[in-house]
């Protein structure tokens, strides 16, 4: 029992740890070295022997004259075992369990609990006298003593001593003769009143812990009612709380399907007038961009965020960026035509951007197409031109007349004809050129009814008297010329100077 197998099959062994030879052993041990280290070998013996002197003498105490012992903890759970326990301790059946309340005999159970109890509330020793015990078909008489052991530890340790003792005489002090089941019976009757009074005051100290843990319970009890109601409010709070939630959810689940339909709308309509349109900020950087706008100047999704000078333009114009600067600082629209390099012309608009609470974000710029306008204007430009050259070209003179018989314009040959200048002559109603020789009843009836009643005449006979021309015989002829864009229809009136000889007559129409 001094050594554990290490390998059975080949007889090897390791010794365990805390084992001591015996003296048999040491007195017969039979050396194996030399006569020279023999001595050195018995000398180095002699000295572990006188080393070893005091653990042998308390091991051959502990198993020859110490009663038997066992170290527990407060829960009665074996720690050690000293000496032969067999007679009072023996293994209980079903899973191992090494508590001393379990493996203890039948007779010893409640006493042994008892005094662990006793001794670990009071902190003293406790010894429960004459217990007897069944043991193999007879009887043992012993004391048990439970002692508290002082370790310095949270664990608290007691050591429980078994002492055998000799059954009692079954004579009692007084004279008087009893026999021995009589002495028996006694002392039962006597242990029972011991056992009694420990479980009735067991009985007390549990009531009073249950008391206690009840005052305990209703506190606690009380405490989670506060909280329960605590919880219930806050339950209502919280579904109060909720239902504001739904409703705010709701509603800004409405405002977001209106900002969506409202973004759609917008982009639609966007898309649908063909307006590029670019949004910047107030440092001028590109915040958003039509498809349209990706096209006049070079933008992709990247370019949002950067600033718009410096951006490639495709327009033959790089005053962009001083303008848009000059408009979200004086907040004034700017307005202007602008071609680009393919040849397309744009309506540009410069606007500040202005929040439903009046606040500039920054500006917008819009690009209309206008280069049908355009063509249009430059072929209407190129046709009055073209007229004009005509008109200027022609030797006789000719005068253009409004709806109100004003003068509208008249060519190089009527201001030399009769000596006078533009000046002179434009937005002038005609009857009040010069000294009023051309205020004739007559013409005035017949360029009033031109326009109206689509008349025209040819061959009117004028006479006109100038100081700087003199006397002059002149035939009018006058046409009605219809503008149909802005509905003010015109009167060309052409002047033929006749010469002296010839005084043809008057042929109005």
């Amino acid at each position: 029992d001094l050594f554990s197998p290490l390998d059975r099959k080949w007889r090897i062994y390791e010794k365990k740890e805390g084992a001591l030879l015996p003296n048999i052993i040491r007195d017969y041990a039979v050396p194996l070295f030399t006569p020279k280290m023999r001595l050195g070998a018995a000398a180095a013996a002699s000295k572990d022997l006188e080393s070893s002197i005091p653990e042998l003498m308390r091991s051959v105490i502990l198993d020859n004259f110490a009663p038997p012992a066992v170290l527990v903890n407060r829960k009665g759970d074996i720690l050690y075992i000293s000496g032969r326990t067999g007679k009072y301790l023996e293994p209980a059946s079903g899973k191992a369990n090494l508590n001393i309340l379990v493996m203890a005999r039948e007779d010893l159970r409640f006493e042994i609990g008892s005094a662990i109890h006793k001794a670990a509330a009071q902190k003293t020793s406790v010894t429960t006298k004459d217990i007897r015990v069944r043991v193999n078909g007879g009887e043992q008489h012993i004391n048990v003593t439970v002692k508290p052991l002082e370790t310095g530890k949270e664990n608290e340790l007691l050591m429980v001593v078994f002492e055998d003792i000799k059954p009692p005489e079954t004579a009692i002090k007084g004279g008087k003769d009893k026999s021995r089941a009589n002495v028996l019976v006694e002392r039962e009757l006597q242990r029972t009143k011991e056992r009694l009074s420990a479980t009735i005051e067991e009985m007390q100290v549990s009531q009073e812990e249950y008391r206690a843990a009840n005052e305990e319970l209703e506190s606690t009890n009380e405490e989670l009612q506060s909280t329960n109601e605590e919880l219930i409010s806050s339950k209502e709070e919280m579904q109060s709380l909720n239902e504001e939630l739904l409703s705010v959810n709701a509603e800004l689940q409405e405002k977001v399907n209106a900002l969506l339909e409202a973004e759609n709308d917008m982009k639609n309509l966007l898309n649908s007038t063909e307006i590029a349109t670019l949004f910047l900020d107030n440092d001028l950087k590109v915040r958003r961009f039509t498809p349209e706008a990706a096209k006049i100047i070079k933008l992709i999704k990247g370019d949002v965020g950067r600033p718009i000078t410096d951006i490639v333009s495709n327009l033959k114009y790089d005053r962009l960026g001083e303008d848009t600067g000059e408009v979200l600082e004086k907040l004034a629209t700017k307005e202007m035509e602008v071609e680009s390099k393919d040849g397309n012309w744009y309506l540009m608009r410069i606007l500040p951007y202005r929040t439903v609470e009046n606040v500039i974000q920054g500006v917008v710029i819009t690009f209309t197409g206008i280069t049908a306008l355009k063509r249009l204007e430059m072929a209407i430009m190129e046709e009055h031109q073209y007229a004009e050259s005509i008109l200027e070209t022609v030797r006789e003179p000719l005068v253009v007349l409004d709806g109100r018989l004003r003068v509208v314009s008249a060519n190089r040959s009527f201001y030399r004809t009769f000596h006078v200048s533009p000046d002179e002559t434009q937005n002038k109603l005609i009857f009040s050129l010069g000294n009023r020789q051309w205020d004739i009843p007559e013409l005035r009836e017949l360029l009033e009814k031109i326009i109206p009643e689509k008349r025209e005449f040819d061959n009117f006979r004028v006479e006109h008297m100038s100081p700087k021309t003199g006397r002059k015989l002149m035939l009018l002829n006058a046409r009605k010329i219809e503008q149909k864009a802005n509905g003010k229809d015109l009167i060309l009136l052409a002047i033929e100077d006749v010469p002296k000889e010839g005084k043809p007559e008057n042929s109005p129409i």
